[in-house]
């Protein structure tokens, strides 16, 4: 007779290590990201056109390698040492900037860190759904979202209380042992309860016929998954330079406070992420995908315009309690939306990374486009013209975008019985059954 009392207590255990992972794992997936912006403009002495062009390398080196980084994810089953090797890595390129000066020397350790840190966000994607499986995917993965927005405003919050004191660098040293508590947390994710055929898209693990996943091609004939990937891209060249930007403008008004303040910012739309992380996990298959995403994607440009009403500092980081709206459920949705689309293809992770891959292309030029509008018209140019972008992405989203929660929308897949789609009603982890 099956231990029933031993695979609940077990789920419990899985459940809380995916907690910790995505806890810990939030202050060191994206590097230093906004602080960056400020450490360069107020310790180096650094214009904003070379910060944005910094990022954009950034950017570039992430972009470049996202798709490759959901390949790998699809094909390994080491995934809990692929996000090790990862941490590590973005880790000691964020450790090594206090003692880079020149220009070059900083662009290849950023770039190095955000080339790493695109296996992120796919490892842990493809780990969830080869524990929970499909039927459950929307509620993990919205609690993964809060967990990842909770260790950020506590990181963020750390961070601005010790750079206050000591000043922006601590801020390297609390990515460092971050990155020490993640690795703990990974390892304590039991191997065998990961089912590497169901992380990467096949219906709950069974495979189609002829034992191989869809081809490559699934990726460019998918009409919808080409439509989401332009939004994406828009979001993101919208989004990305938005809170670089308002740091450099707390940062200018007061050097001293300019990483607190960054910090106020961070940590106010990291909390309001996690209800609306929460709200995708409850009502994503109730609602559909397609109202969430809209609403997160219109509070966008209402948030660029709102930018240049005023200079107070505590104008702007009340204005940034907004990007938890957009961002947070973008962050949830983004995999459920992919998910969707890729279900019984075996294409999971490399379609995120695709579709990420588009998402890098905005924000990488998001960066560069903020800073040269900002030396050649000012900061209120530069909001302007991202919150226009951000509208059109809206447009399209909303008149081109089908709702992917719907069976008509999904990839059909050859030999999918009913026993197949039955699997998707089972609630404990598939190693635990």
């Amino acid at each position: 007779m099956p231990d029933i009392a031993g695979s609940v207590q077990a789920s419990v255990r899985v459940e809380h290590s995916l907690d910790a992972l995505n806890f810990f794992l939030a202050d060191v997936r994206d590097g230093l990201g906004p602080y960056l912006a400020v450490y360069l403009l107020t310790i180096r002495h650094w214009n904003e056109a070379e910060i944005g062009l910094i990022m954009t390398m950034a950017g570039l080196a992430a972009l470049v390698a996202q798709t490759p980084a959901g390949a790998l994810i699809d094909a390994t089953q080491a995934k809990r040492a692929v996000i090790v090797i990862a941490a590590l890595v973005v880790t000691a390129g964020s450790l090594l900037l206090p003692f880079l000066s020149s220009f070059w020397p900083v662009a290849i350790s950023q770039a190095a860190v955000g080339a790493t840190g695109s296996v992120f966000a796919p490892a842990i994607a493809a780990i969830t759904l080869g524990i929970v499986g499909h039927a459950h995917f929307a509620r993990r993965t919205g609690r993964n979202e809060a967990f990842n927005h909770a260790g950020n405003a506590f990181a963020a919050a750390a961070a601005g209380a010790a750079a206050y004191l000591w000043g922006p660098v601590v801020v390297f040293f609390l990515m460092a042992a971050m990155a020490l508590a993640s690795l703990i947390s990974v390892l304590m994710v039991p191997a065998h309860v990961i089912n590497h055929e169901q992380a990467r898209g096949f219906r709950d693990g069974t495979i189609p016929a002829g034992d191989q996943p869809t081809g490559m091609k699934i990726l460019v004939t998918c009409r919808p998954l080409l439509i989401f990937a332009v939004c994406a891209a828009l979001f993101h060249l919208a989004n990305a330079a938005m809170l670089p930007l308002v740091g450099q403008k707390l940062a200018l008004q007061d050097r001293n406070l300019g990483t607190s303040l960054m910090s106020a910012c961070i940590v106010a739309a990291q909390v309001v992420m996690v209800p609306m992380a929460m709200l995708v996990a409850h009502k994503a298959d109730r609602w559909g995908r397609k109202p969430l995403f809209l609403a997160g994607f219109l509070i966008l440009p209402i948030r660029g315009v709102l930018y240049t009403f005023s200079d107070n500092p505590y104008w702007l980081v009340g204005v940034q309690l907004l990007d938890g709206i957009g961002a947070g459920l973008y962050g949830a949705l983004f995999p459920l939306i992919v998910s969707d689309l890729m279900e019984g293809t075996g294409r999971f992770n490399v379609a995120q990374g695709a579709v990420a891959t588009a998402q890098g292309i905005g924000a990488s030029l998001s960066t560069t486009l903020a800073g040269i509008l900002v030396v050649k018209a000012g900061y209120s140019a530069a909001f302007l013209v991202l919150a226009g972008v951000a509208g059109a992405g809206l447009v399209l989203f909303w008149t081109m975008m089908p709702e992917t929660r719907t069976p008509e929308t999904r990839i059909p897949v050859p030999d999918a019985t009913a026993e197949q789609t039955a699997l998707d009603t089972k609630a404990l982890p598939s190693g635990t059954r």
